[in-house]
């Protein structure tokens, strides 16, 4: 698992995400995954295929998983 928790008690995982190839990608990601409950902050970055999600607590990997399908991705796992 790539998932850490900070001293503010916040969740900070990595995943994978296939697809992504630029700014629109990268925000069309952002946008569905900072609508789960408890998401802070989403950094999508389409050159890696990595998106770092901050939460207040673990987050469902399914959940991730139908946010990026959403968007019109897929995740490939947890980096």
């Amino acid at each position: 698992m790539t998932a850490h928790t900070d001293t503010q008690g916040s969740v900070t995982t990595v995943y994978k995400v296939t697809g992504m190839s630029c700014g629109h990608c990268e925000g069309s990601v952002s946008g569905e995954i900072s609508q789960i409950p408890g998401v802070s902050s989403v950094k999508a970055v389409a050159s890696t295929g990595e998106v770092t999600v901050v939460s207040a607590a673990p987050l469902d990997d399914e959940t991730v998983r139908a946010a990026v399908d959403e968007a019109g991705f897929e995740l490939a796992g947890r980096a």
